[in-house]
């Protein structure tokens, strides 16, 4: 019997597979570790990219924003933030001007326990002011004007406002956005909701390099750098974890080619080349923090979309322990299961702003217009159930035979980790 563990929640779901089946299971590439990680961390800030170490960028400040993602990405802040908030204070920055902001853009504030949990440190919990952003309260944004494509640049002011602006991030795919970390912190990390509803708007979502590790003519990466550039200088600190969740790389620098610097590493572990498309493909939504919502289990089910057959079929396990998601997203799900899905982009694509969180909505599209999707999952009510507008299933295993069966293919494939893997078809 072959077994293959998925990542769902906190736990492993344990697939047993028949052995007269071809299962071909798709991982990273199994990545360096780093020898000393709190080492290699003091090294990176000692060593920028295109930028003058940490202390001596910091010796020239008063005020420093340190910008660290929400609890949806599993960024090593217990291990990266001490030594970076240390520096700041040995050059001179006094604590009570040293703000971490948490990038949440429009997704609901982390307080309580979950703030704990995100900065994994007491000493940072106790020492300094760490607050959310509100991407809809208007009188915390400064306006910087408008991209060359009409985009409105609005920024979270207590960003702006500072003399250092230092973005800390994980850089893994992301279905939109080609990568996440660097500049995607920014915006949409600490941007007001007209800047976040303009960029992922039906012209921008809709755009074929609008997709996972495509930098190149993606829509959403160019604005972002634009962005950027509004702001002036900003320094980052960028991360990768392994599969185990262990710091593979570290770096620092000025926040555009750092950010580069880091995707070049990661790319080569997590893109995998496919010399064949599945009727059957079995994933994760990449287990805990993302499979807290099915809002983030979208991910999970675009990420087989270049290796999937026409009209195949995809498994996908989430915990969904939240829930849906949003009650913005709830209604857009209801909105285009009314409607149809030709109808609910017929109308996205009339609009210069898109509702919150209806391109989660227009990014499932994508997979299921061309592919059926059956979901796993123990944490969404029988009415968020029907709002997803998939299969619901109740058995992985008896589904994947069922689906072996009918189809009379004994080939499938596995991606334990769901989105954290991009596989990509390669003609033979």
């Amino acid at each position: 019997m072959t077994q293959v563990a998925l990542n769902y929640g906190r736990k492993k779901i344990l697939l047993n597979l028949d052995p007269q089946w071809d299962v071909t299971v798709i991982k990273k590439i199994e990545m360096p570790s780093l020898g000393d990680p709190s080492s290699d961390t003091r090294m990176a800030l000692s060593q920028g990219i295109n930028a003058k170490s940490l202390s001596h960028e910091a010796s020239e400040c008063k005020s420093a924003c340190i910008l660290i993602c929400d609890i949806t990405r599993p960024v090593p802040n217990g291990l990266i933030l001490p030594p970076i908030l240390r520096t700041l204070l040995s050059s001179g920055i006094k604590k009570e001007n040293i703000l971490i902001l948490i990038a949440t853009g429009l997704h609901r504030p982390n307080e309580g326990m979950e703030l704990e949990e995100l900065v994994e440190d007491s000493w940072v919990l106790e020492n300094f002011r760490i607050e959310n952003h509100f991407a809809e309260d208007e009188t915390a944004h400064v306006d910087l004007g408008l991209t060359t494509k009409g985009t409105p640049v609005k920024l979270d002011r207590r960003f702006i406002d500072s003399d250092l602006k230092l973005v800390t991030g994980l850089v893994e795919p992301h279905f939109m956005a080609g990568f996440s970390g660097g500049r995607k912190v920014v915006a949409p990390g600490i941007a007001h909701k007209d800047t976040i509803k303009t960029f992922h708007n039906y012209r921008f979502m809709s755009d074929h390099s609008a997709k996972s590790c495509v930098l190149d003519h993606n829509p959403l990466h160019l604005e972002q750098l634009e962005i950027i550039k509004k702001i002036g200088r900003v320094l980052a600190v960028n991360t990768v974890i392994d599969e185990d969740r262990k710091l593979a790389f570290i770096n620092y620098g000025e926040i555009v080619e750092s950010h580069l610097n880091a995707v070049n590493f990661v790319r080569k572990y997590i893109v995998k080349e496919v010399c064949k498309k599945f009727g059957t493909v079995v994933t994760s939504a990449a287990g805990y923090p993302l499979d807290q919502t099915y809002y983030q289990t979208v991910k999970g089910i675009v990420g087989p979309s270049d290796i999937i057959a026409e009209g195949g079929d995809v498994v996908v396990v989430s915990s969904c322990t939240e829930g849906l998601g949003s009650a913005h997203f709830a209604r857009a799900q209801d909105k285009m299961i009314k409607l149809g899905e030709k109808a609910f982009l017929t109308g996205l694509a009339k609009k210069k702003f898109a509702d919150i969180d209806e391109w989660q909505t227009q990014m499932q599209i994508k997979a299921t217009s061309k592919f059926n999707v059956h979901l796993f999952t123990e944490g969404l009510n029988k009415k968020e159930k029907r709002l997803t507008g998939i299969n619901m299933i109740d058995s992985v295993e008896e589904t994947i035979r069922d689906l072996m069966i009918k189809k009379d293919d004994k080939s499938l494939a596995i991606i334990p980790e769901g989105p954290y893997v991009v596989p990509k078809y390669v003609s033979p």
